[in-house]
């Protein structure tokens, strides 16, 4: 993630969502125009997760850990920069002695593939973050085009339970437990490796214990602030 500067935006962590998560892992957006976007309101649907929503993960937008000070670009120019980078959308979950969870997120990149692992950044104050550290499994579960709704739902924009956000979409399990998405382009089932800390989010390292690869098909993807597929 670039820079030690609070309110690190999408596409930083998993889009954070009411409840726990981050899309833009994700500067998130809730449903609505990022600031400043009052002459796009003709253009296509906006959201914005994080800039929208007075809960928990707005509030651990402005702690930032980090080891020496290094000047970066404003919020405002990275997030304006951070809209023109497209990302595939994930939900991540989890399962365990912690409960249940999962968030919308894209930022979700791969480390190696000998072992294999991939990264997920989740912001500290997501509701997923706790259960994450003591389930110690994960599911990245990649979106299909067209799969808006159930991206919306594991943001946070419905305001239902983390346990309600289940019921939309069809949910099995591979090797670890945790929740997989049955229509996911693609699910991988991982163990957490590691967890290091930096600026607003946690950056999870994922070992990948098993793949399940979903039928041919479009991905859904977010740019420009809004869902787009590929």
């Amino acid at each position: 993630m670039p820079g030690l500067v609070p309110g690190t935006p999408l596409r930083e962590a998993l889009l954070s969502d009411r409840d726990g998560g981050d899309i833009r892992a994700f500067t998130p957006v809730f449903d609505g125009l990022m600031p400043g976007d009052d002459e796009n309101r003709g253009r296509r649907r906006k959201m914005s997760w994080l800039d929208q929503r007075p809960d928990d993960a707005m509030m651990g937008s402005f702690e930032a850990v980090g080891h020496e000070h290094i000047a970066t670009v404003d919020q405002a120019q990275f997030r304006e920069a951070m809209s023109q980078l497209g990302a595939a959308v994930h939900v991540v979950t989890t399962a365990g002695p912690a409960g249940r969870g999962g968030v919308t997120a894209t930022a979700v990149c791969s480390v190696s593939d000998q072992p294999a692992t991939l990264l997920v950044c989740v912001n500290r104050r997501a509701q997923i973050a706790p259960l994450l550290s003591e389930n110690r499994i994960l599911c990245i579960n990649t979106l299909r085009a067209g799969a808006d709704t159930i991206a919306d739902v594991f943001a946070g924009r419905t305001r239902c339970t983390m346990e309600e956000r289940f019921n939309t979409g069809t949910w099995s399990e591979l090797s670890t437990g945790a929740p997989m998405l049955t229509d996911a382009v693609v699910a991988f089932d991982c163990r957490v490796a590691d967890v290091k800390s930096v600026a607003t989010h946690n950056v999870v390292f994922a070992a990948v214990v098993a793949v399940r690869l979903g039928r041919p098909g479009g991905a859904l993807v977010y740019h420009e602030r809004a869902y787009k597929q590929v």
